[in-house]
């Protein structure tokens, strides 16, 4: 995962923070480039082709939320993780929302930085140990294209909806609490932000239950569960 052919973009407006965060990627082994302001990694998008954008919040002319609306509209996968001055749950939860992966909050320790960005490879690459195809109603998921497809209809999906949708259909019918998403999904407790968990289901529900009856339901004070329409 961390070899040279790994593309790593990073992207922000202060010049000291983008030389300490590619001088540490470069020597984890990682190729890098880096961008100062909206369009620019947008362009940089295009050319470099990045496994992962590094994608700071505050920038001098498109920030970094219509950067990521942007990306997204052009149907682009890449994994986005944000660099933000904001503590605000609101503002981490819209960069989410918008097709994030994850967030890591000014000032950062490079060691959570590295973390978190091994963290959302693992869960862009992992294609799991077991079929590679599941299914439940007329609902399918490929492990190897990593596609997606309800009554025939392909859904997009970033990397961590994918995962989330893979580990509901691997555990279908059975209850799954905020903190056992948390620990599958993201690999760590978020400080115990489980909003994010709301966030997701909330928007997977938006590209999944649009196209049929709602698979996904949610089971108060215990968690959520993929199970089918209960019939009237």
């Amino acid at each position: 995962m961390d070899s040279p052919l790994t593309r790593i973009l990073v992207v922000d407006d202060e010049p000291n923070i983008t030389s300490l965060v590619t001088t540490a990627l470069r020597y984890e082994g990682f190729e890098v480039s880096s961008a100062a302001n909206g369009r620019e990694a947008l362009n940089e998008v295009a050319s470099f082709r990045p496994h992962l954008v590094v994608l700071d919040v505050m920038l001098p002319d498109l920030d970094g939320f219509e950067v990521a609306r942007r990306l997204r509209q052009e149907a682009r996968r890449v994994p986005i993780l944000f660099l933000t001055a904001k503590d605000a749950t609101e503002d981490k939860i819209r960069g989410l929302t918008l097709g994030g992966d994850d967030y890591v909050t000014k000032p950062f320790s490079l060691e959570e930085l590295l973390a978190r960005i091994r963290a959302v490879l693992r869960r862009a690459t992992d294609v799991g140990d077991s079929s590679t195809r599941l299914s439940f109603a007329d609902l399918e998921l490929d492990e190897e294209t990593r596609e997606v497809f309800r009554h025939n209809t392909s859904i997009e999906l970033t990397p961590t909806e994918f995962k989330l949708l893979r580990y509901l259909m691997m555990n279908p019918r059975r209850v799954l609490s905020k903190a056992q998403i948390l620990d599958y999904v993201w690999e760590y407790d978020f400080d115990g932000d489980a909003n994010v968990v709301e966030t997701y289901i909330s928007y997977l529900r938006k590209k999944v239950d649009s196209l049929g009856p709602p698979l996904i339901h949610t089971l108060r004070g215990a968690g959520y569960s993929l199970r089918t329409p209960v019939s009237a």
